[in-house]
């Protein structure tokens, strides 16, 4: 709405007290949508910390105090150097006389070391290796014959495996944009690559992966319990979005053009999923019905955080308290059994459902006007009640079943790699390289999961045997 003219608030006047409460009230409504916007953060709603700027945020954690002391804990060991055994060089340094007295020690015998070990990195430089196949000609025919060179030396100049592991290691684990691991092979290794290289190294690495993450993809279908989540990212200057389906030892990556029911049909884990799939509340979920669903509690703390700070609603501390107490119930007692007896379920279902049903009355819908058209626009604090009374089971899920997690961190944290790799390494140029990322990106992350060294991981790919997690063990 723009400022009006001061022959638009004459005329406004001239109109009568009701126009004048009219625009007083529709201005009210703006000033309120703006305050929201402003005064939402990485606490209180689910925007990025990168969103946060230079803002002066004092925000309160939702976490409960503990008892335990800062620092480390008693009975916890300490990580530093330890000394090897077995050292890879030793240096020996002579005593030649005496300190007191000055006497010569060519002659005596050494009767104990002192010992001092240092770790470091040998220089590094790059290492040619000439394979040579011998030619022979037969005395018997004058046959000529050549021996044969090995399935992996296919070029007369080619780069080994080692250093197309490294190239792989680099762009798609540690971030590092195309250019700057050029750089980093020329300060370092003195030698100068290509992009074009470093590009066929990620290609063959996605292809033979290919198998994996299929293999992964199935195992996701057949988990009782998968986390997912999505993300936006930049493909050819168009927002994509990036699919992430995790347990903690399995990850699964897909990027489309589309977030919802378009996207997770192509994608095909969710179609064919029987367990219980803990998101957000983007409504294509609901859209799946053979399945469970169990809500993201982390996205209703900072919703509800919000609504306290910013309406001064007093419902919304209430019902964080009901679900963190609920989740230290759960908490204390996972540890015996698998879920809380049918007498604290009811008491907390009652509890939860009182602090609802009493802020609905209080809170009525508000009143369609005649002649308007479409849904009535509700406050941001019935919007969150009315999900939470819809949705109660979905939201309590962790409480009817302790295998079911209280948010879907799990996700987050998988997901959250995107979001540090378009800082670091910026926008995708072509959808294949997306597609590339999101394969290796899903048989790095299981491998890490599973306890497999990255670095060995993809050498195993590069050569063409891939690491393979035992599914049997998987849940």
């Amino acid at each position: 709405m723009d400022i009006p003219t001061n022959d638009e608030i004459r005329e406004l006047y001239l109109q009568g007290v009701d126009a004048v409460i009219k625009y007083i009230l529709n201005l009210v409504q703006i000033i309120q949508t703006h305050q929201d916007m402003l005064n939402k953060n990485s606490a209180n709603s689910s925007k990025p910390p990168s969103s946060d700027g230079f803002k002066n945020l004092r925000t309160k954690s939702l976490r409960s105090k503990s008892n335990k002391s800062n620092g480390g804990q008693l009975g916890h060991k300490g990580k530093t150097l330890e000394r090897v055994e077995n050292p890879d060089h030793i240096n020996v340094h002579s005593v030649k006389q005496c300190n007191k007295c000055d006497k010569s020690f060519e002659t005596n015998d050494v009767i104990s070391y002192q010992k001092r070990q240092v770790f470091d990195i040998p220089i590094l430089k790059m290492e040619v290796t000439e394979h040579r196949a011998e030619i022979k000609i037969c005395s018997c025919c004058g046959a000529k014959n050549v021996a044969e060179f090995p399935s992996n030396v296919s070029s007369s100049v080619q780069y080994g495996n080692n250093i197309k592991s490294m190239m792989v290691y680099l762009n798609n684990h540690q971030f590092i944009p195309l250019n700057r691991v050029r750089e980093f092979f020329k300060d370092v290794f003195d030698h100068s690559v290509s992009e074009s290289t470093i590009l066929k190294a990620n290609k063959a690495c996605a292809e033979n992966v290919q198998p994996i993450n299929d293999a992964i993809k199935e195992q996701l279908i057949k988990s009782p319990i998968v986390n997912f989540d999505e993300t936006g990212l930049k493909v050819k200057g168009k927002l994509s979005w990036m699919h992430v389906a995790s347990t903690f030892n399995l990850t699964h990556y897909a990027v489309h053009p589309c977030r919802g029911k378009e996207a997770m049909d192509s994608i095909g884990i969710l179609p064919n999923f029987k367990g219980v799939a803990v998101h957000d509340h983007w409504r294509s979920y609901f859209i799946y019905e053979d399945l469970s669903h169990s809500l993201c509690n982390a996205h209703h703390l900072r919703e509800l955080k919000f609504i306290h700070e910013q309406y001064n609603q007093e419902w919304a501390e209430k019902i964080i308290c009901c679900l963190m107490d609920i989740k230290n119930e759960v908490d204390l007692v996972r540890q015996n059994n698998d879920c809380l007896n049918p007498e604290k379920i009811k008491m907390y279902e009652i509890r939860y459902n009182n602090i609802i049903e009493n802020e609905l009355k209080i809170n009525p819908p508000p009143i369609k006007k005649s002649g308007k058209r479409g849904r009535v626009k509700q406050s941001p604090s019935k919007n969150l009640l009315d999900r939470l009374k819809e949705h109660m089971h979905e939201v309590l899920a962790f409480m009817y079943s302790f295998s079911v997690p209280f948010d879907k961190i799990q996700a987050e944290r998988d997901v959250r790699m995107m979001k540090l790799r378009q800082k670091i390494s910026g926008t995708f140029r072509t959808i294949v390289g997306a597609e590339i990322f999101c394969a290796i990106r899903s048989y790095i992350s299981t491998s890490r999961k599973n306890g497999f060294p990255i670095l060995d991981a993809i050498y195993a790919a590069i050569i063409k045997t891939p690491f393979t997690p035992q599914f049997a063990q998987l849940g």
